[in-house]
C-alpha cells in the first residue's frame, strides 16, 4: 500500500525526565480504521501477520464522535521488535527466490500491528479476513486475498484474540507466544500452532538451574494478571517439591496506567523498595512484557527517589523466555549494567544465513509498502524526517544514511531469532529441524543465555547450556558453569542464595519452628553417625565394620581387637604363665626327688602330684586365651580350663578331707580309720572332676563356643572373641567350680587348728581364700569389660588363683625340704 501521511501534531506527556533524554512521544488522535502502520506485498498466496510494534495507551470514548485512539509510539514503541517484521519479509524473499520450494507460485504477505490492544487486534485480524479495501468478512470479492495462514501474536492474550476469529475459518495460526493462551490448546484451538516449546520444559529448566547452583532461597516477580498467577502457582509447587523455598512473591503493578495517570508514583516507590531492597540474591522473573517494563521502571524510580543503585549489587536475575532484553527505547538512558550477568531461557536458535546482509540493504526511502520502517528509523536513531513532520524546535533530522549495524544490541540486533513455518516438519535455513508435537507446539528445548553488559550500553549473550526434553534421560539439562560471567560485584564468585549458611559435613539440618523448610539450624551428628555432604537432612550410620571419625564426616575401618602375643600385655601374660609353669615343674621335681621324706608322704603323695600337674595345666591353659580366636581354640578355652581347675580344686578338697579324717582316725575306737587311704582321695578327685567334665560335654554337644566378631561393643574396634554359645552352661561351669572351692575352703577353715605335725589345713585355707576372692571378683569384672580386657581379666584370674594354690600350699613344704630337711 502507499505510504500514508502522518499527523503533524506533537505532544509531550508529563513524565519524569530520564537522564540525558526526555520522554518525548508522538501522540495522535486518529480514526482506528486509518492507522497507517502496516506492510504488504502482493502474491499468489498471502501470509498474514499481526505483529507488536506500537502500543495504544489510551482509548478515548466520548460518545459524541467516532472512537479515537491516543498512540504513543516512542515511549511505547519497540524498535527491536521491528525485527519480527523484517524476519517475515526476509523469509518470504528467500522462498520466492528459491523456485524449488513453491514453483510457479509467488508468496505475499500482509502485516498489521496489534498495538497491544484488544480492539485493534480484533479489527486487524478481520482486515486480514476481508478484502484490501475494508472490513467485510464472509464475502468473496475481486480483490480478496488468498490467505493461507496467519502469524501472531507475541503475547498469549493477543494470540487468543486472533485465534477466536481465525479458528472459525480454520486458517492455520502460527504463534510465538511463550505461554499457551488456553489449557489443552489442540482441543480448543485445533488450527493453532506455536513456535515455542511447552512451558513445562521451562519450569523444569528453572528448577534444574536453581538446583545446579544450589540456590534454595529465591524471590519471584511476576505480573499482576492471570498468567502471573498461573506462573507463581505452578513454579512454587515445583520449587517446594525440590527443596527450594520462595523468599517472597511480588506482583508488578499495572505500570502503564500508573504512568498515564501520574497518581501512583508513591505506590510505585513503595513497591520498588519492597522488591529491590530484599536481601535475596536470586530473582526469578516471569519476564512478560508488562513485568519487564514495570521492573525497569521500578529500578529507575528507585534510583531517582532513593538516590543510589546499591540494590542492584549482588543480584542475579533469572528471566523466562519471554524476555527480550532491552527491547524498549527506555534503554537509551537506563544503565543496562543492572542486568549484568543475567541468566535467561531462550528458544533454541541459530544464525540464519543472509539475514544480516538483508538488513544492511535496508534504506528508509527505498522500501515500498512498509508503514513501519520510517517510524522505526526515527526511534532507533532518535531523529525525525523533515519531509514527514512539522518539527517544533527539532534539529536532529534523519539523513537516511544511518547504519543499522551501528545501533547497540539493546535497540536492534542483526541476527534472526525466529525462522518461520513451511510445513509440519522441515529443516529451516539455519539447519534446524522444525517439528510440531501432538499439541501443536514446537518439539524443541530452551537455550540458557548469560547476558554480559558493558558501560557503553553494549552487551553480549553467551549460550551456557540448554534444556532439551528430547535428550536421553539424565542428559536433558546441561550447563557450562565455567562459562558464566556473573555481575561484576560478585567478582566471579558463585552467588549464594540460601536462607542461612550451609550445614557442613558432620552436621545435619533441623528445621526452625515457624520458618520455611529452607531455614534451618545445623546440628552435630550423633555418635556413630556421619554426614558427608552439605545440607543433609539427617545423618546416617556407618557400616558395622566402620566407625565415624571425630569430625563425623567420614567412616573409618574398625581395627580388629584381640589379645595378641606381640603386644605388651600379651607378652607379659605369656611370660607370667610360662614362669609359673616352670616354677610348678621345679616344685614337682623337688617333690619327686624327695618322695620318701615324711613331708612328701604326708597327706597322700599321689594327690600332691595330681595337684601339681593340674596346676601346671592351669598355667598352660591361659595360653589358649592369647591370640586371635579359632574354632578349636574356642572349643578348648573354657572347657579345658573348667575341667583342669576342677581337678585342682578336687585335689585340694581331697587333701582337706584327708586331714580331717586322719585326725579323727587317731582317736581311740574311731571307725574313721577304714576311710583313711588313697581310695577315698581318688574317689573324691574322680567324682568331682567327672561332674565338671559332664557339664562341659553337654555344653559342647548343645551350644559350643565359636569364633565371633562383635561389631557394636566398641566404637572404633571389632572384637574378635569366642562367643560362649550358651552363657548358661558357661556360668554352670563357673558355678560348679565355685561350689567346690567354697566346700574346700569351709572344710579347710574348720580343720585349720587341728593338732597335727603336717597339718596342711591352714595353708589350704589361705590358698582357697585367695582362690575364692579371685573368682568372686572375676564375675563383675567379666561383665563390665569388653574386648581384650575380658580375656586379660580371665587370664589374670587363672594365673592368680593357680599361683595362690601353688604358693600357699607348696612354699612351706619346699622351705622345709630345701632348708630344713
Amino acid at each position: 500500500m502507499a505510504e500514508q501521511s502522518r499527523p503533524s501534531r506533537r505532544c509531550r506527556p508529563q513524565l519524569p525526565e530520564m537522564e540525558g533524554q526526555p520522554h518525548t512521544a508522538l501522540c495522535a488522535r486518529i480514526d482506528p480504521s486509518q492507522i497507517p502502520y502496516e506492510y504488504d506485498k502482493a502474491g499468489d498466496v498471502t501470509i498474514g501477520a499481526i505483529v507488536t510494534q506500537f502500543a495504544c495507551l489510551l482509548d478515548e470514548m466520548s460518545f459524541t464522535e467516532d472512537p479515537k485512539l491516543m498512540i504513543l509510539n516512542e515511549l511505547y514503541g519497540k524498535p527491536k521488535l521491528y525485527q519480527h517484521v523484517l524476519s517475515l519479509v526476509f523469509a518470504v524473499k528467500e522462498i520466492n527466490d528459491n523456485h524449488e520450494i513453491l514453483p510457479n507460485v509467488s508468496l505475499g504477505f500482509q502485516i498489521y500491528d496489534s498495538y497491544i490492544n484488544e480492539r485493534m487486534t480484533y479489527q486487524n485480524t478481520l482486515k486480514l479476513l476481508s478484502n484490501q479495501k475494508g472490513v467485510v468478512p464472509n464475502f468473496q470479492c475481486d480483490q480478496q486475498r488468498n490467505l493461507i495462514s496467519v502469524i501472531g501474536g507475541l503475547y498469549s492474550e493477543m494470540s487468543l484474540q486472533m485465534a477466536t476469529l481465525l479458528g472459525i475459518y480454520k486458517i492455520p495460526q502460527i504463534a510465538y507466544c511463550v505461554l499457551a493462551p488456553v489449557m489443552n490448546v489442540k482441543i480448543h484451538l485445533p488450527s493453532f500452532y506455536r513456535m515455542i516449546p511447552n512451558e513445562e520444559h521451562q519450569y523444569r529448566g528453572i528448577v534444574h538451574l536453581l538446583l545446579h547452583f544450589q540456590w534454595t532461597w529465591v524471590g519471584l516477580i511476576t505480573a499482576d494478571d492471570e498468567n502471573g498467577e498461573k506462573f507463581v502457582q505452578t513454579l512454587m509447587s515445583k520449587l517446594s517439591q525440590n527443596g527450594i523455598c520462595t523468599a517472597f512473591s511480588e506482583k508488578t503493578p499495572a505500570i502503564a496506567r500508573a504512568i498515564e495517570t501520574l497518581t501512583s508514583l508513591e505506590s510505585l516507590r513503595a513497591k520498588a523498595i519492597s522488591i529491590l531492597s530484599s536481601d535475596t540474591k536470586v530473582y526469578v522473573v516471569n519476564a512478560s512484557h508488562h513485568t519487564t517494563i514495570c521492573l525497569t521502571w521500578l529500578i529507575y524510580l528507585h534510583s531517582i527517589f532513593e538516590g543510589d543503585t546499591k540494590f542492584s549489587i549482588g543480584k542475579v536475575w533469572l528471566m523466562t523466555a519471554q524476555w527480550n532484553f532491552a527491547a524498549d527505547a527506555l534503554h537509551r538512558a537506563y544503565d543496562i549494567q543492572t542486568f549484568d550477568g543475567t541468566l535467561s531461557f531462550a528458544i533454541h536458535s541459530k544464525e540464519v544465513l543472509g539475514f544480516t546482509q538483508f538488513l544492511q540493504s535496508l534504506h528508509p526511502h527505498s522500501s515500498k509498502g512498509d508503514g513501519f520502517l520510517r517510524i522505526f528509523w526515527e526511534q532507533a536513531f532518535n531523529c525525525v524526517f523533515s519531509d514527514f513532520y512539522e518539527i517544533e524546535g527539532r534539529t536532529d533530522a534523519c539523513t537516511g544514511q544511518e547504519k543499522l549495524e551501528s545501533l547497540p544490541g539493546t535497540l536492534f540486533e542483526m541476527n534472526m531469532l525466529h525462522a518461520f513455518l513451511r510445513s509440519i516438519s522441515f529443516n529451516n535455513s539455519a539447519g534446524d529441524t522444525v517439528l510440531f508435537n501432538e499439541n501443536g507446539e514446537l518439539a524443541a528445548g530452551y537455550d540458557i543465555i548469560n547476558w554480559v553488559t558493558f558501560p557503553n550500553q553494549s552487551f553480549s549473550k553467551v549460550k551456557i547450556g540448554w534444556m532439551d526434553p528430547q535428550a536421553p534421560q539424565g542428559k536433558e539439562f546441561a550447563i557450562n558453569e565455567e562459562g558464566v560471567t556473573w555481575h561484576h560485584m560478585f567478582n566471579q564468585a558463585l552467588p549464594l542464595a540460601v536462607c542461612n549458611d550451609n550445614c557442613h559435613p558432620g552436621y545435619h539440618r533441623k528445621t526452625k519452628e515457624g520458618q520455611p523448610f529452607c531455614c534451618y539450624d545445623c546440628v552435630k551428628c550423633a555418635d556413630g553417625k556421619i554426614s558427608d555432604l552439605k545440607d543433609m537432612d539427617d545423618c546416617f550410620k556407618c557400616p558395622e565394620d566402620q566407625f565415624s571419625d571425630k569430625n563425623q564426616d567420614q567412616c573409618l575401618p574398625k581395627r580388629i581387637n584381640f589379645l595378641s602375643f606381640s603386644e605388651t600385655l600379651g607378652m607379659t601374660l605369656l611370660f607370667t604363665s610360662l614362669s609359673f609353669s616352670l616354677v610348678t615343674v621345679l616344685v614337682l621335681a623337688i617333690f619327686i626327688k624327695n618322695k620318701n621324706t615324711p613331708i612328701v608322704k604326708a597327706n597322700n603323695r599321689d594327690l600332691t602330684y595330681s595337684l601339681l600337674v593340674s596346676l601346671l595345666l592351669c598355667f598352660l591353659c591361659s595360653l589358649l586365651f592369647i591370640g586371635q580366636p579359632q574354632t578349636v581354640v574356642c572349643y578348648l578355652r573354657q572347657t579345658s580350663f573348667g575341667v583342669v581347675f576342677s581337678v585342682a580344686v578336687s585335689c585340694v578338697l581331697a587333701k582337706t578331707i584327708t586331714v580331717v579324717l586322719a585326725f579323727m582316725a587317731t582317736k581311740p575306737g574311731s571307725r574313721m580309720r577304714k576311710w583313711v587311704g588313697k581310695r577315698l582321695a581318688t574317689s573324691i578327685v574322680l567324682s568331682c572332676s567327672m561332674i565338671q567334665a559332664s557339664i562341659c560335654a553337654v555344653w559342647l554337644c548343645t551350644a559350643p563356643p565359636f569364633p565371633d566378631l562383635d561389631m557394636h561393643s566398641l566404637t572404633e574396634e571389632i572384637i574378635a572373641e569366642c562367643n560362649e554359645g550358651s552363657l548358661t552352661m558357661f556360668y554352670c561351669v563357673l558355678g560348679y567350680m565355685g561350689i567346690l572351692a567354697t566346700v574346700s575352703f569351709t572344710v579347710a577353715f574348720l580343720a585349720r587348728k587341728l593338732p597335727d605335725s603336717f597339718n596342711e589345713a591352714k595353708f589350704i585355707t589361705f590358698s582357697m581364700l585367695v582362690f575364692c576372692s579371685v573368682w568372686f571378683s572375676f564375675v563383675p569384672s567379666y561383665l563390665s569389660t569388653k574386648g581384650k580386657s575380658v580375656v586379660a581379666v580371665e587370664i589374670f584370674s587363672i594365673l592368680s588363683s593357680s599361683a595362690g594354690l601353688l604358693v600357699f600350699i607348696f612354699s612351706p613344704k619346699c622351705y622345709i625340704i630345701i632348708l630344713r630337711p
